[in-house]
């Protein structure tokens, strides 16, 4: 389907309804801590819906949530928005295909960012299909500017992007898809940390590269 489609039909009632869920998935698994962690959806209207700055993802309700203009002013809501609003603005002004990102700390893909350890050896079927690579950003202070710049090389062409010293971030079609990216990159980075400590994961070949690749574009129309 569609993706803008897909938005345009979904009320707003929905929609927030969407990201209070998602904002209960990364609380329950684990992917935030504390007041961590920032969910955002571009409405029909253009506009951003977003999770506020300063509460816990297991507490957000509907009325918490903030709604932006596309250059981050703020239209309804009665909290302020996430301080990492920028990233989330810089996304969706580069790729018009996104309609939602989630940024997070999963413990073990934010510790392969931590390492400076980049999600980009073909060891996975599914990592190859879904997304080619995960990239490391260089470090940029959080809530800055330097976070969106830290994207720039990567962002047309990945849809998760490990920060380093950060966490990560994820974006797709609706909130749904980007929430299920978060969930592949940390079970990815959970698997290879596993994998190390038997010895390393052993690569897949270039002959299975090329012929999942072809599955991708075939199958799954990437």
């Amino acid at each position: 389907m569609n993706t803008k489609v897909k938005n345009s039909v979904q009320s707003a009632t929905e929609i927030s309804n969407e990201v209070i869920n998602v904002c209960r998935r990364v609380a329950v698994k684990g992917f935030v801590a504390a007041t961590d962690g920032n969910i955002s959806v571009r409405l029909a209207n253009g506009n951003i819906l977003t999770t506020p700055t300063s509460l816990n993802k297991g507490f957000v309700q509907k009325e918490d949530l903030v709604e932006l203009s596309i250059d981050g002013k703020q239209i309804n809501g009665n909290r302020k928005p996430s301080t990492e609003m920028k990233m989330h603005l810089f996304i969706y002004q580069q790729r018009s295909d996104v309609n939602a990102v989630v940024h997070c700390h999963p413990v073990y893909s934010t510790g392969f960012a931590a390492a400076g350890i980049p999600l980009n050896e073909n060891i996975f079927p599914e990592m190859v299909i879904g997304f080619g690579a995960i990239p490391l950003a260089v470090y940029a202070t959080p809530s800055t500017d330097e976070v969106a710049e830290s994207l720039r090389p990567f962002v047309a062409s990945s849809d998760a992007i490990l920060l380093a010293n950060h966490g990560v971030v994820t974006y797709g079609s609706d909130v749904w898809d980007a929430y299920f990216k978060m969930e592949k990159v940390e079970h990815i980075a959970h698997t290879l940390f596993v994998a190390q400590s038997l010895g390393g994961a052993k690569q897949l070949s270039n002959e299975q590269v090329l012929q999942l690749k072809e599955l991708s574009k075939t199958i799954y129309g990437k």
